[in-house]
């Protein structure tokens, strides 16, 4: 069994994946595997439901049509637990998962109920089966969905992957932190709250300070952990996917950044939570977590055997071109609501000159495709892509196989990124059409 691996589809266009000779070798090799997954970047609700106040940067609504052209272009599963699942808030996500559900796709992440966005999806082929669960460590509070009691219903949303944040400081940092809350007078805003029943003491040792935990350490840095509920339930769930299917895939969407080895927080570098959970994952049972959220490369590592990849970018970026935007997202981006949608993102971009159109980095991507025997994935094939940035926004964004020295750049940072987890990968193929292999040990 083949499994083709991508990151973020953000998709507002027509592909034509079968008719533009640019791009139709690379959409010819995803419908040749037996299974193909992409992370759905967007809400297919044709701008239905009620505009989020607190969404993903801009509104990433989308015709329902965006479907058909993943479908055409050979995706089976659809990853949908993102920051911007609710960008039209609950009464959007009805009209996802309506949309989602009339085609009969398999999907995961989101859900009417915490439970039902927890389950896995599955896909059979004659070769085999796969099931997929889908999670997002980024959103805004209120969008993780929530479960329903025998007393209530549950609330619609994301599977949630949350984490704790804590700051580390000096002693002497911490001295002067408090010094700062007690004459803020926020020590006592505390403790009227808590005498109300409002609110609850830190734990010992620890300053909340608003929203911000503090406590000191060796070393002044920000520490991050998983929520030990969300993982317990997520392995729950790989568990049962285990027991039912063949080659198990979790999806995890994250934007969160750690620390390099310069001790600077990177976004090339995922946060200390994302790889213990990642690590957990493959220790409760999955064969594959599949990364994405930051819009670029990360590495991967190998644990257990079983690949890691922390974030696989974007694999569709049209994300200049929603056609549509309420007002909270120009207010969000400070420009006039006068302007149109793409004034606005040129507005944002300062006509090119900075953000994502201005970085090389968010145009260039890797597609794992991986070969599975038994049960057991035995190796994994990485073909370079390039999104062809261009200083067009309706050319730049769409997806093709990078030849030559351009691809071979960008697996040789793939690669790079991939050494500080212990991960040696081999180039191969041809000087025209290079890849990175990894093969299972015997």
């Amino acid at each position: 069994m083949k499994i083709c691996l991508t990151g973020d589809s953000i998709l507002f266009r027509q592909l034509n994946s079968r008719t533009d000779p640019k791009i139709s070798p690379l959409f010819d090799m995803i419908r040749s595997c037996d299974v193909s997954f992409t992370n759905l970047e967007l809400v297919p609700n044709d701008f239905a439901g009620d505009p989020a106040l607190d969404m993903g940067g801009t509104h990433f609504g989308a015709s329902s049509w965006v479907l058909d052209e993943l479908s055409e272009a050979g995706f089976d599963l659809l990853a949908a637990a993102t920051n911007h699942s609710l960008d039209y808030s609950i009464s959007g996500l009805r009209k996802t998962l309506e949309e989602l559900n009339s085609r009969k796709l398999r999907y995961a992440g989101i859900g009417t109920h915490l439970e039902e966005a927890r389950r896995p999806t599955y896909f059979t082929h004659p070769t085999g089966t796969v099931a997929m669960l889908s999670c997002t460590s980024t959103f805004a509070r209120g969008q993780e969905a929530a479960l329903q009691t025998a007393m209530m219903q549950g609330r619609p949303g994301v599977n949630p992957l949350r984490y704790s944040t804590m700051h580390h400081v000096s002693e002497e940092e911490m001295i002067s932190l408090r010094n700062i809350y007690q004459k803020l007078g926020l020590q006592r805003v505390k403790d009227d709250k808590i005498q109300l029943g409002f609110g609850f003491p830190a734990p010992e040792g620890v300053l909340a300070f608003e929203n911000l935990n503090f406590r000191t350490a060796d070393e002044t840095k920000v520490v991050t952990t998983p929520n030990a509920t969300d993982i317990k339930a997520i392995r729950r769930w790989i568990a049962e996917a285990r027991m039912v299917s063949d080659i198990v895939i979790l999806s995890i969407h994250a934007h969160e950044s750690g620390y390099n080895d310069k001790g600077q927080l990177d976004v090339e570098i995922p946060a200390d939570f994302l790889v213990t959970a990642a690590r957990q994952a493959i220790d409760a049972g999955a064969d594959i977590v599949a990364c994405h959220g930051p819009h670029l490369l990360r590495g991967m590592e190998i644990h257990n055997g079983k690949p890691i990849f922390y974030s696989l970018g974007n694999f569709i970026g049209q994300n200049e071109l929603v056609e549509r935007l309420p007002v909270e997202s120009y207010l969000a981006n400070r420009v006039s609501p006068d302007l149109t949608p793409h004034q606005l993102y040129k507005a944002r971009s300062n006509n090119d000159a900075k953000g994502f159109p201005a970085e090389t980095r968010f145009w260039e991507t890797v597609m794992p495709i991986g070969t599975c025997e038994n049960g057991k994935l035995e190796r994994l094939e990485i073909h370079p892509i390039t999104l062809s940035l261009s200083p067009a926004a309706h050319v730049r964004g769409v997806p093709s196989l990078a030849h030559g020295d351009e691809g071979r750049q960008i697996l040789e940072k793939f690669a790079a990124l991939s050494v500080p987890f212990g991960t040696t990968l081999k180039m191969d193929g041809t000087s025209d059409a290079p890849v990175l292999l990894w093969q299972a040990e015997s």
